[in-house]
């Protein structure tokens, strides 16, 4: 097949992908912000930081994870013009999504005593769990946002989900401004003015994306709510039968990246400020390679629920070939901009050094990651989810982790050692994923060999 073929679906891939992406890019803006205002402060509180995220992170990739089911369940009904099936879904994946977020509030409470045992410095402990306690409130507007969010992208509808996070960022700055700083009438509250910060943006987003979406005659179906809809067990075992698996693949990988925190955190309070620099630059390349996943997700689903399984393989192979060329740029730009990016966080030279030799390493691991996670979701639109957590398991936890461990010691290679095991463990999963869509795609093929009339659909 000519390369024009792939090529073409470039345009269409984006057009879905870019609201997910600056959406995306939105949620680690919060994370950028806080890191910018605090670590106007010093080390110790940018560490803070960078360590009570590292246990919010996983509690998040566990609640996004179970929410991530709802998109191609309502992409394949979407796709079959199937209404009522669409709004079931929707209506049990709110639901869902709100236990998902109170739980989660519980469970990061409860793990705080978990930071005294970690063996980080003392002062940055302090400082992180007040912190932690605020941001883990935030977990349940964030959750139940996430199921608008899930379905609205189903339906191929992207951008709602990115004005709301968006606007949602101009009020995380102001607060931040105001709380962190104590500016105006406001007290100086440090970390704990950057949480409540991040507390009421969430509020503002879960609040934004309803009452745009409410509003919208496209989605009006959807939003009627009968008796008989609710708590169907059949349409939650669906549910958790795609969103378990898919929040283990999440947590994997988040709780890989979240070693890193504690590993770095063993080395001292710099290196550890120093990750978190570096974790913070490729969180935002990746997030972009989390949109055209969507993408992915969105476009196999329709294509699944048509029955047009060539079209499927060709738009998936469009989708890595695209992420492929953009993590490229990335990557040459982390090597070219590694001495500067650093130094608009902080201006501790020993920071910044490190820093800058980490980026070297992310700009390595740009191109499996991006690829490793559109594969995903293109898995994701077939409704494959337990062969690819397995594989994320092993990439993660039996190649990745071991080298980071290893190399990642003060007498080895220190901070460029843990990134060494994020390499080996992303392009480890980017390889086995590929391999995984190859023989389920061709499989599908297969087993309908007749010619296919393409298809517009997105």
């Amino acid at each position: 097949m000519q390369l024009s073929a792939y090529t073409k679906e470039f345009s269409k891939n984006l057009k879905l992908a870019f609201p997910v992406m600056l959406g995306q890019l939105g949620h680690v803006m919060v994370g950028l912000v806080d890191n910018l205002m605090i670590g106007q402060l010093g080390p110790a509180p940018l560490a803070a930081v960078s360590l009570g995220n590292s246990l919010v992170f996983i509690a998040l990739s566990l609640g996004i994870g179970f929410s991530f089911a709802i998109t191609p369940l309502i992409a394949e009904a979407d796709g079959a013009g199937d209404i009522e099936n669409g709004r079931s879904y929707f209506h049990h994946g709110i639901i869902l999504c709100a236990i998902n977020g109170v739980l989660l509030f519980l469970l990061l409470l409860l793990a705080k005593p978990v930071l005294n045992y970690l063996d980080q410095p003392p002062e940055v402990v302090e400082l992180a769990i007040p912190y932690l306690e605020i941001v883990a409130f935030s977990m349940l507007p964030l959750m139940v946002f996430q199921a608008f969010k899930q379905f609205a992208d189903g339906l191929s509808q992207t951008k709602y989900a990115m004005y709301a996070t968006l606007l949602s960022n101009v009020v995380n700055v102001v607060f931040n401004y105001l709380l962190i700083y104590g500016i105006w009438i406001f007290p100086r509250l440090e970390l704990e003015g950057a949480a409540i910060g991040t507390l009421v943006s969430r509020f503002f987003m879960l609040w934004f994306i309803w009452e745009i979406l409410r509003r919208k005659k496209k989605f009006a179906e959807y939003f009627r709510w009968t008796k008989k809809e609710f708590l169907k067990a059949a349409i939650f075992r669906r549910l958790l039968a795609l969103g378990f698996p898919t929040a283990l693949q999440m947590l994997f990988e988040v709780a890989i990246f979240t070693a890193t925190v504690f590993l770095a955190g063993l080395l001292g309070t710099n290196p550890q400020a120093a990750n978190q620099i570096a974790l913070n630059l490729a969180s935002m390349t990746f997030m972009v390679a989390v949109g055209l996943g969507v993408a992915a997700t969105i476009r196999i689903g329709n294509q699944k629920g048509l029955g047009h399984y060539r079209e499927l393989r060709r738009i998936a192979l469009s989708t890595f070939l695209l992420v492929f060329l953009i993590e490229a740029v990335f990557a040459i730009g982390f090597i070219l901009l590694n001495d500067i990016l650093p130094t608009f966080y902080i201006e501790n030279a020993e920071v910044v050094l490190l820093a800058a030799q980490l980026l070297v390493v992310a700009a390595l691991f740009q191109l499996s990651d991006g690829l490793q996670v559109v594969i995903l979701g293109a898995l994701r639109g077939l409704q494959d989810v337990r062969i690819p957590t397995i594989i994320c398991f092993i990439a993660y936890w039996i190649v990745g982790f071991p080298v980071s461990w290893y190399f990642g010691s003060a007498e080895r290679m220190g901070s460029m050692g843990i990134w060494l095991g994020l390499l080996a463990g992303l392009t480890s999963s980017a390889l086995m994923l590929y391999l995984r869509f190859a023989y389920l795609s061709r499989k599908l093929i297969l087993s309908k060999p007749v010619p296919e009339a393409k298809t517009n659909i997105n």
